[in-house]
């Protein structure tokens, strides 16, 4: 049976970390990446002393170069990448502004809305380009890209509240790269691509009063990457069930 490779960019923490241990302990070699390679490895370390095959990558998800270096460095060690979990993402507000305006919509920076773009839409948009190529030689690939219900469109003014353009676009953005991408990879049906929204969670980015753990907030995510071949591509999931774009 072929050893499924699996890359999760943002891994040096919180979701990101735990959805790295989590495929990992399905028997993958998970390349666990971050930006920050003291961070990185300090992540890996555990995992790797409780025996689970997970290796640390360098990345900087905002840099191409740093995209482009890790896709020739996977394909040369191992030939392919069967998972790509774009979990890696940034919550920017106007820091000039204070806490109280930080998210404001009509006082954002377009600083603010760039470095969401840039983080949040582009880097997942050249990690499928850089590695569905690999996924498409050998008729395999799950990627799963970590939205929000913050960017869907429905919801702007529910239950995931106001503010924080930069985010909330960057996500809906995000979800459009999954559409865009499932609709040109419809002739190959065992590469599957779909979003999820993990839920309001407990980590740096969604604070302490976020009412899901982590375990909860990734069961989705580990779903979607172990998805079987007639699993769905180019839909937006929570919870295991299909929510609104």
């Amino acid at each position: 049976m072929v050893r499924r490779i699996a890359l999760v960019t943002g891994a040096n923490r919180g979701m990101g970390l735990e959805t790295a241990r989590a495929l990992a302990e399905q028997g993958m070699t998970v390349l666990l990446s971050a930006r920050d390679a003291t961070s990185g490895r300090a992540a890996a370390e555990p995992l790797q002393a409780a025996g689970l095959d997970v290796r640390f990558r360098l990345l900087d998800v905002a840099n191409e170069a740093s995209i482009r270096h890790l896709a020739d460095e996977v394909s040369d060690e191992f030939g392919r990448l069967d998972v790509l979990v774009n979990n890696a993402g940034q919550m920017i507000g106007n820091r000039t502004l204070g806490q109280e305006n930080a998210g404001k919509t009509l006082l954002a920076s377009c600083d603010s809305l760039l470095g969401s773009f840039t983080v949040n839409t582009l880097g997942p948009f050249l990690l499928c380009q850089a590695f569905i190529p690999l996924m498409m030689m050998h008729g395999y690939g799950r990627i799963v890209n970590v939205a929000s219900g913050m960017g869907s469109l429905t919801d702007m003014h529910g239950a995931f509240g106001t503010g924080w353009p930069g985010y909330r676009i960057s996500k809906t953005a995000l979800n459009a790269v999954t559409r865009v991408f499932a609709a040109e990879l419809e002739a190959y049906r065992n590469i599957k691509i779909n979003s999820v929204c993990p839920g309001w969670v407990n980590t740096a980015m969604g604070g302490g009063n976020a009412p899901r753990s982590v375990a909860q907030g990734i069961e989705t995510t580990v779903w979607l990457a172990t998805l079987p071949e007639d699993g769905p591509s180019g839909q937006f999931y929570r919870d295991r069930e299909a929510i609104a774009w």
